[in-house]
């Protein structure tokens, strides 16, 4: 399975998040210092996962593929249905520990922006685009051309 990190990362943002959020939400005090923070550390590495897959997108995109924000982050097109499933239930899994932990832990709103990243990482480094219309791609041999740096007398 492509990108099977970025998939894992998913899933263990979200354990992270429920570890903390969970017990400061049934009133554990001593987790609810933990749960702002933790929450708002997954917030920063969101932003930075959001940028991160924007510049991969550019970067293809300027290389001829024709990348939308429906074909990066709703997976629009080819892509194998466990990876489509697995990005997609860990959104949902952090949306659900978001509605039952909202009360206690208000910044665990700004967490479900990291599973969104990454389903946008995913798309961004191993989704299929088709190519940009008007766009010629460089088609570069394998194996280019070496040129003799001897001079034809030296030969």
């Amino acid at each position: 399975m492509p990108g099977r990190s970025i998939i894992r990362s998913s899933w263990v943002g979200n354990v992270v998040f429920a570890a903390t959020a969970l017990p400061a939400a049934i009133g554990v005090d001593a987790f609810e210092p933990v749960a702002v923070v933790v929450a708002l550390l997954l917030f920063v590495i969101s932003l930075v996962v959001w940028v991160w897959a924007f510049a991969v997108a550019v970067a293809r995109s300027s290389r001829g593929d024709d990348i939308a924000v429906g074909n990066l982050f709703l997976f629009e097109g080819q892509v194998p249905k466990g990876v489509r499933r697995q990005l997609f239930a860990s959104v949902g899994v952090c949306l659900v520990i978001t509605a039952v932990t909202a009360s206690s832990d208000p910044f665990g709103v700004l967490v479900p922006m990291l599973p969104f990243g990454l389903v946008g990482l995913w798309g961004a480094r191993h989704g299929e685009f088709r190519p940009r219309p008007g766009v010629e791609r460089e088609i570069r041999p394998l194996r280019p051309e070496r040129r003799s740096t001897k001079r034809p007398s030296e030969r």
